[in-house]
């Protein structure tokens, strides 16, 4: 009995090493599985890179980083940029526009808008090479808004009143729990009037055109692609495949390599977007849309 252990000793230790150590073999399994290269391609170093913005724009801290990285890194020779966002607030668009100039310093830009390319996202997109859209996208929107909700009668069917203390006589503009009076529209406008005008002379100065003229491409007016094209807001049309050979060729990149998504971060990234969507549905700020 004895031998027989001594010679099924190397099994029964094997055995009984996976049965202690099974939940560490598993978890180590699924980690290589998740971050092993899966072919040759994997190791080589992508020398363009894809950068997205999809949702409402809010919180932009972490596209900003990767197109400052972008910019940084010597072996990305171009940065294509895929925009499908109907804008958001004016500080991160305003970001994304800066954070793209930055990059378009060292290396070409191209701007592709895959679906909705409006308001916030178009400012963040301006200082592109070349902004091409897919064709059946919408692009423009070039306005300021700012809105909120006045739920004084809700809370008086429920029982609900207000009470404030302030010192100034605007400290009060934009609340909800009434109607806001004319002289707090007026100091509304006066700010949204100044952002406006900020908006639409940047994007004149940008895409070299005619402030007079302003009417015509701005406005918060709506265009498909082949409109925006006719009045100069973008270059070209195509769909995302036309957009990188757009970029190699800016580029001069013989052989392309490009980075890839991880799709755990795209799935956080979307759940992000939603809930950074679902605050500003109920907190009044200035949108640009």
């Amino acid at each position: 009995m004895e031998f027989l252990k001594k010679l099924f000793s190397p099994i029964t230790a094997t055995i009984g090493f996976i049965q202690n150590h099974f939940k560490a073999m598993v978890f180590i399994l699924v980690v290589y599985l998740l971050f092993a290269p899966q072919d040759q391609s994997s190791l080589t170093p992508n020398n363009l890179a894809k950068i997205k913005l999809s949702g409402p724009i809010f919180d932009v801290s972490e596209v900003v980083e990767q197109l400052d990285e972008a910019a940084e890194d010597k072996s990305i020779k171009g940065v294509l940029f895929v925009v499908d966002s109907p804008g958001g607030s004016v500080p991160p668009s305003i970001e994304l526009a800066y954070a793209l100039k930055r990059v378009k310093e060292s290396k070409p830009v191209v701007v592709y808008a895959a679906g909705t390319l409006a308001s916030g996202s178009y400012y963040a997109s301006i200082h592109a090479d070349e902004i091409m859209a897919n064709p059946g996208s919408m692009v423009g929107s070039i306005g300021v808004i700012m809105q909120g909700a006045n739920v004084s009668e809700l809370m008086g069917k429920i029982g609900i009143k207000t009470q404030i203390v302030s010192a100034g006589k605007y400290k009060q503009v934009g609340t909800s729990d009434r109607a806001w009076k004319d002289y707090e529209k007026a100091e509304l406008e006066k700010v949204i009037d100044d952002t406006y005008a900020m908006f639409t002379q940047d994007v004149a100065a940008a895409r070299g055109l005619d402030i007079n003229k302003s009417d015509d491409y701005a406005n918060a007016h709506i265009f498909t692609a082949r409109q925006a094209k006719e009045v100069g807001l973008i270059d070209s049309l195509g769909v995302e495949y036309d957009a990188k050979l757009k970029l190699v060729e800016l580029s001069g990149v013989k052989e392309p390599v490009w980075n890839k998504e991880d799709e755990f971060d795209k799935f956080m990234k979307r759940i992000a977007a939603s809930s950074a969507l679902t605050l500003h549905t109920y907190f009044p700020s200035l949108i640009l849309r």
